[in-house]
């Protein structure tokens, strides 16, 4: 990662990367499409190939699990409200991003994902002013921001009649 030519870091542990593969392959047997990478690049380091699966199955792990990895599941559907269902069937909810200028579209993910965090053409990131978390399977309660200060904070209640 300190080699001025890496575009993307290696994955933090063998056991991480090892399960990554697993759910790409495990994916690809179960009827998706491989268009880029699915590889471990070999060499010093857990390095695994920026890849992009297409027609992936709805039971499949790149549809129902977390990927943490470089891996991306590209999906076609008809309009914004088919995306908002797509993306909202699942059991996770850390974070979304929707990409359209439309400002109709930009209220309906907003209002609709069911996510912690909506970003509108922008990527999930984190931010020290901003509330972090998400919903579902993927936590409770929120860190940074004030809410996240509020989260560490004991509050007594003192009633004198």
């Amino acid at each position: 990662p300190m080699d001025s030519e890496t575009e993307l870091g290696p994955l933090a542990t063998e056991r991480i990367l090892q399960g990554v593969d697993d759910q790409v392959q495990k994916t690809i047997a179960q009827g998706a499409k491989l268009l880029t990478g699915g590889n471990r690049i070999h060499g010093s380091g857990f390095f695994y190939e920026p890849t992009v699966l297409v027609d992936v199955p709805k039971e499949s792990p790149a549809h129902r699990e977390e990927v943490f990895g470089p891996v991306a599941a590209v999906f076609r559907v008809s309009d914004a409200d088919a995306a908002v269902e797509l993306a909202n069937d699942t059991s996770f909810g850390l974070g979304s991003s929707a990409w359209t200028k439309d400002r109709k579209e930009q209220k309906l993910f907003a209002s609709e994902l069911d996510s912690g965090m909506v970003f509108i053409n922008a990527m999930v990131v984190s931010d020290p002013r901003l509330p972090f978390g998400g919903v579902k399977r993927s936590g409770f309660g929120r860190e940074l921001g004030v809410a996240g200060i509020r989260e560490f904070t004991n509050t007594k209640t003192i009633w004198i009649s």
